[in-house]
């Protein structure tokens, strides 16, 4: 394999510190930079480093019940897939996968081929050198290329089955079975793959750029079938594809796509704020985001240390993936669902899957970052594992990971503890809120995010996703898994304000609002966040604004300007999968009936405790509608590509706001209180701990009573006391002791400056971030604030007394 000096070195610096040499470190095997190896002994490395990737190695303690615990696990999947396994068929290599419209169909047959392999490579599997099995998986190799994929097929249905999916699979085969597959046989497969994927750059049939996660995934495949071929040219091709060499960088999957010397770039991937888009303008941290740094993460153990390795400087910029993209996102081993996208219909990726796919690739990267940053990394692994009592990482991942993960284990260094933090994502109108004994997110959209995703017949229910939709995370860690998506309400889930009756299956998708306001402020180093929406109903007259002021322990929910020309309008206060179906539902203080089949209606409600899940709080006495059923549906009611007919039952209690039919200036307030028992939910409602200071159509604002916290959205030009506004904007304004601190920010993103005025007396300003200044006009001060090019992110500025 000879070294390619490739393209683009302009591009391309060694990193500080070289973390990307870092991985070598731990690999099997290692190669020098710059030295000309036999090509036989270079590809078979690179062959070793991916085969130790899939099968943890040759050196496996098997005398360590939990390796030998995930050797069985191997096996047990290797067992299941080859159920039905005939290479003797006529219409398909396995008898439930015999489609010829549907691509899936040869993708699936592909990965249970690789997932035999796998267990036939692992020593102490039953299947490990079995001559038997190996004869089969040739036989099903040569029966795929026969009738299914190769040059002499034409594709069918979805690209990405063709180019990626399949192609991923049967690489991983034939590195698996490399040994034994023979010259003509290799030669098949290795052209069959390139005559789908050829390019690291460009996919699809009409050879379109790729982008965010589909380029790493197409670049994947190119590298490992170069390996295949000892094709080093190939490997520097792969190389470059990641920083995008040949398009001048406009499409690295590396760099963020706002930079910071004003580029653009594709809109797909990752920004700075954490927040990753695929499909142009859909949230996908938890789907695409995660398999883009599941398979970056293979790759830069494949090329490290070699002529290949990635010295690209934007490198460096998966720390902030990881701790903004990933971290805030993380709820106790569930990743939330705003940011899942479509796979949130997909009876596979339920339970803490998607988490797991996470805590694999980073266990991968903490090689590439040692120092400081590995050993970040290391501690939030450890937490990752530790807290998800749900899911035991450990008795799930596979050996490679496995292996890593007790690595980390026996490290000194310790875990990083729970987070506490507030943490905003306005690239992708979303937000999240960590407090030591519950977690909460607010999914938004608006004219820059689309609402949800439905393509492929999958996520057919999911028109209020971006609704203002609230999903609370407690200690009742498997509440949206264990089927939750097929069985709950899709018109009312948690936090939105609808209009009751059922869209068609997809309605809507793919659809930005015309409102551009969205987002809002969150106070560094506190878990203090104003956040809103302008909600404009996709096919309907409803309108709404909505905030969510997130103070500490306690959210004021807050509505106003609500009204819609016809139907019946509703705000969602819960929607709660019950852990235990007798669960006690306190109203002011008096226990509901707790049958299966109960609705009523509930007037004058002061205070609400739901067991299990926390308290509500209405300071100003409403009506309400409560209901505790039993649902029953089925995952192919949501996915038709993905989903089973089996049907589920789920017991669930909801309650909302019946705001009338075509209202017109409707509204709602109430205090949520996550995880508060009932003597302290009946406590906040004898003494509530936030007030209402103004539910205008210009201004929703609350003040917190302990220390005059003053937080506000405003939706246009306003006051809310002491705080003036020239238009749109969300601000925070915290007192602590001798000092003020005003926090705000554009969600419109489309404002070049916002001005604020504050009538308090006696203040100068200590310190300002850059764009932010200050001056006397009166009793108070006058703050402009340049939000020009910031896109939504927060500025502060902090006063003191003079």
């Amino acid at each position: 394999m000879t070294p390619s000096p490739g393209t683009g070195a302009t591009r391309r610096t060694v990193l500080a510190g070289a973390a990307a040499l870092g991985a070598a470190a731990t690999l099997p095997l290692t190669l020098t930079p710059g030295i000309a190896h036999a090509a036989a002994g270079e590809a078979g490395a690179l062959r070793v480093r991916w085969h130790t990737l899939l099968t943890g190695g040759p050196g496996l303690d098997l005398t360590d019940g939990r390796i030998a615990a995930a050797v069985a696990r191997t096996g047990r999947a290797a067992t299941t897939a080859a159920k039905g396994l005939d290479p003797s068929r006529t219409d398909g290599l396995f008898a439930d996968l015999t489609s010829t419209t549907l691509s899936n169909h040869v993708t699936t047959s592909f990965k249970r081929l690789a997932t035999i392999a796998t267990a036939w490579a692992i020593p102490g599997t039953p299947q490990h050198g079995d001559t038997a099995v190996r004869d089969l998986l040739l036989a099903g190799v040569d029966w795929m290329l026969t009738n299914r994929y190769g040059p002499g097929h034409t594709r069918f249905d979805n690209d990405w089955d063709w180019e990626i999916g399949s192609a991923l699979a049967l690489n991983d085969a034939c590195v698996l079975l490399y040994d034994v597959l023979g010259t003509e046989r290799l030669e098949r497969v290795t052209a069959a793959v390139r005559h789908y994927t050829p390019d690291p750059n460009l996919w699809r049939a009409d050879r379109q750029i790729a982008t965010g996660a589909n380029r790493v995934w197409v670049s994947t495949v190119v590298a490992v079938n170069a390996v295949l071929r000892d094709d080093g040219d190939a490997l520097a091709r792969v190389r470059d594809a990641l920083s995008d060499v040949e398009g001048s960088g406009a499409n690295s999957v590396l760099a963020f796509n706002d930079r910071a010397d004003g580029t653009a770039g594709t809109g797909e991937g990752f920004y700075s704020d954490g927040s990753f888009l695929q499909h142009y303008k859909h949230p996908y941290n938890g789907g695409y985001g995660k398999e883009l740094l599941n398979s970056l993460s293979r790759l830069l153990n494949l090329l490290a240390g070699t002529d290949w390795t990635v010295t690209d400087p934007d490198l460096d910029n998966v720390r902030g993936w990881v701790l903004d993209g990933f971290d805030p996102l993380l709820a106790r081993g569930d990743v939330m669902a705003s940011v899942c996208g479509r796979e949130i219909a997909r009876p596979s990726k339920q339970g803490h899957v998607s988490a797991q796919t996470v805590i694999e690739a980073v266990l991968r990267l903490i090689p590439s970052f040692p120092g400081g940053t590995g050993e970040g990394f290391t501690a939030l692994v450890k937490q990752w594992m530790s807290e998800d009592t749900y899911r035991d990482f450990l008795t799930v991942t596979d050996p490679a990971s496995l292996v890593a993960a007790l690595r980390i284990i026996e490290s000194p260094i310790p875990a990083r503890g729970p987070l506490v933090a507030h943490r905003q994502h306005p690239r992708m109108d979303k937000a999240a809120h960590h407090r030591p004994s519950f977690a909460l997110g607010i999914s938004a959209y608006s004219s820059r995010i689309y609402n949800y995703e439905s393509i492929q017949n999958e996520n057919l229910h999911g028109w209020h996703l971006s609704d203002g939709m609230v999903l609370l995370y407690t200690d009742d860690l498997g509440h949206y898994s264990e089927d939750y998506w097929p069985t709950v309400d899709p018109m009312r889930l948690p936090g939105t304000t609808v209009v009751a009756g059922r869209p068609a299956d997809a309605a809507g998708q793919r659809t930005t609002s015309t409102a551009d306001w969205a987002g809002g402020t969150a106070l560094p180093g506190t878990t203090l966040g104003a956040y809103g929406m302008e909600l404009r109903a996709y096919g309907h007259t409803l309108r709404g604004l909505k905030s969510w002021f997130c103070l500490d322990d306690v959210i004021a929910c807050v509505g106003s300007g609500v009204g819609a020309d016809a139907g019946t309008v509703e705000t969602v206060v819960e929607n709660r999968k019950l852990r235990d179906p007798s669960a006690t539902l306190l109203i002011d203080g008096s226990a509901a009936p707790v049958g299966t089949d109960w609705s009523a209606r509930l007037t004058e409600v002061r205070w609400l405790h739901l067991e299990g899940t926390g308290g509500y709080v209405f300071p100003e006495p409403v009506d309400l509608r409560g209901l505790r059923e039993e649902r029953t549906a089925t995952w192919r009611e949501i996915n038709l590509k993905y989903g089973t007919d089996t049907p589920v039952t789920r017991p669930y209690l909801t309650l909302w706001q019946d705001h009338g039919t075509a209202p017109d200036g409707a509204g709602y307030f109430w205090l949520q209180a996550p995880a508060a028992s009932a003597a302290r939910t009946r406590q906040l409602s004898s003494a509530p701990p936030v007030r209402p200071v103004s539910r205008s159509t210009a201004v929703h604002a609350v003040r917190r009573s302990a220390d005059g916290l003053l937080a506000a959205n405003f939706w246009t030009a306003g006051t809310a006391q002491e705080l003036t506004c020239d238009g749109p904007a969300s601000v925070l304004v915290r007192p602590e002791g001798r000092t003020l601190t005003v926090a705000l920010s554009d969600p419109t993103q489309l404002r070049s400056s916002v001005v604020l005025d504050l009538d308090r007396p006696g203040l100068e300003v200590a310190t300002a971030d850059p764009g932010v200044r200050a001056a006397r006009t009166g009793r108070g001060l006058r703050i402009t604030a340049d939000t020009a090019g910031l896109h939504g992110a927060t500025l502060t500025l902090t006063l003191k007394r003079s």
